[in-house]
């Protein structure tokens, strides 16, 4: 029966409390293998390498025949990652493929992912044929971005199968499948849906209907975004499965369809996968904000945080300002200055937050208020004094808010962001709504979408206060931390993930 499961994956509920790992050491396997080599290639990038290598030490510490190589191609631009301290971690190394100037070359929004990935399949070749040469470790697969499945052109090279890392939700990869089925089975042009953007959707990965203004932005692009972002899901059909950063708790619904589909490939849902520790390297003082968090009462702060890539013109900025000294509540926020929409590159911190903020603002808060550039956030949202989370309801910023029972404001910006925020304000109601179809990039009427200090005042208001969404935020915190543990969810289909990549 368990062989079954997890061949299948059919529903991976919660009463399956087998350890799926004891069965996968002592079954019978299909290859003779000792030392087994696993190719991990993560996207660049905050959002995506932290959770890729916390995935990879899941499974070293699951199964001790495996190794884990992850390469890693680096851009020039953002943060870095501290790979040097993990350095130590048994049967896992980085190898970083630099940036030169024939990367450089291809620095553009509207090409930049799909050339970056086809630009780097030479390297990922050269770097997987010195693993092989090595005689160290046979070769049993490689587990592929979700924004680098075209990796799986090398890997069918190497006749290894392929795992799709989907490092978002299981809700909007179903979203995906929906509107590539729509495009290519139904010959319907998706871009066409921005013409009635009061309309719905019956999407089978949500509850509710979908609004079609929440849709990422690239599926409205004619440009070709929409080409490249739905040929994405066709090429997960051609992986051997998709793992998915969610658990069965949150996205029972989403997990229980795609599972469902034998047009979709098993899907291992395994979060909440987080960076716990933060090891994002910066040059911020941290102590200075766990210092003024500490002397806040507990569950009296709301924290305002976009992500790396969040930030809003000056007259947003005043309104928001207005909005937080108006609603008399204890904050942190980190404030990030806007970068230049033509080209891609990391924010920048204000030397001087007084340039965009209000006249006297920061005078008449500081006694309640602290303004910041980069902030640890999971380090903040772990602190007790922290009630409420404004948050442009990035999938990792989501999961993180969740293991820490901290309740979201949703005003999302860009990507998937606006479809995470109906989920969780519509669907799952651990969310209060500041504007969930807010994006920097649309322009209706010739001007910039512009939210009201009434209503970011009122969202915050709500965050802090409304019991039922405080009330449901707890107990999906609970639930977060028993998936992950042994007999938990997502602990058995991690099991079910070794097992199907071992005996294929």
């Amino acid at each position: 029966m368990l062989n079954i499961l997890c061949l299948k994956l059919q529903n991976i509920l919660p009463y399956i409390t087998d350890d799926i790992n004891s069965y996968t050491h002592s079954s019978q396997k299909k290859k003779n293998m000792t030392n087994s080599e696993l190719v991990f290639i993560p996207s660049p990038g905050a959002g995506h390498l932290p959770p890729t290598v916390e995935l990879a030490k899941l499974l070293l510490h699951r199964e001790n025949r495996l190794s884990i190589t992850i390469i890693i191609m680096k851009v020039p631009f953002g943060g870095t990652y501290d790979t040097e301290t993990l350095n130590s971690t048994p049967r896992l190394r980085f190898i970083k493929i630099p940036s030169d100037e024939s990367t450089i070359a291809l620095i553009s929004p509207a090409t930049f992912l799909s050339a970056f990935v086809e630009h780097h399949k030479s390297h990922v070749r050269n770097i997987v044929c010195g693993i092989i040469d090595s005689n160290t470790a046979q070769l049993v697969g490689f587990v592929v971005d979700m924004f680098c499945v075209a990796m799986v052109d090398v890997a069918n090279e190497f006749g290894a199968p392929t795992y799709t890392y989907f490092t978002s939700g299981a809700a909007i990869l179903g979203l995906l499948f929906y509107l590539q089925t729509k495009r290519d089975e139904e010959d319907h042009d998706v871009t066409e849906l921005k013409k009635d953007s009061e309309s719905e959707l019956s999407i089978p990965s949500y509850i509710n209907p979908v609004p079609v203004k929440v849709l990422p932005d690239a599926v409205f692009d004619k440009e070709g975004g929409s080409k490249m972002f739905l040929d994405l899901p066709k090429r997960f059909r051609q992986t051997k499965g998709i793992i998915v950063n969610s658990f069965h708790e949150l996205e029972s619904h989403g997990i229980e369809f795609l599972s469902g589909d034998d047009d979709i490939p098993p899907v291992f849902p395994v979060g909440p996968i987080l960076n716990l520790k933060n090891t994002m390297s910066n040059d911020n003082k941290t102590d200075d904000i766990m210092t003024w968090l500490n002397e806040q009462p507990e569950r009296s702060v709301v924290f305002m945080c976009f992500g790396s890539m969040g930030s809003f013109p000056e007259k947003q900025i005043k309104e928001m300002a207005a909005a937080i000294e108006r609603s008399g509540q204890r904050f942190l926020w980190s404030l990030r200055r806007p970068t230049s929409k033509e080209k891609i590159e990391s924010h920048k911190e204000y030397e001087d937050p007084d340039e965009v903020l209000p006249e006297g603002f920061l005078e008449r808060t500081s006694g309640v208020g602290k303004v910041i550039g980069w902030a640890p956030q999971m380090r903040v949202l772990s602190h007790p004094s922290v009630g409420g989370f404004v948050s442009h309801c990035g999938w990792n910023s989501t999961l993180e808010s969740i293991w820490c029972g901290v309740p979201i404001a949703a005003w999302p910006i860009y990507a998937e962001q606006q479809a995470n925020a109906f989920q969780l304000v519509v669907d799952l109601g651990i969310a209060a709504d500041i504007r969930m179809d807010y994006r920097t990039n649309i322009k209706p009427g010739g001007k910039e979408m512009f939210v009201t200090a009434e209503e970011i005042e009122s969202g915050i208001r709500r965050v802090m206060s409304d019991a039922q969404i405080r009330k449901k935020a707890k107990e999906m915190k609970q639930k977060s931390r028993f998936a992950v543990s042994e007999g938990g969810s997502s602990y058995a289909s991690i099991g079910c993930f070794i097992h199907h990549l071992m005996n294929l």
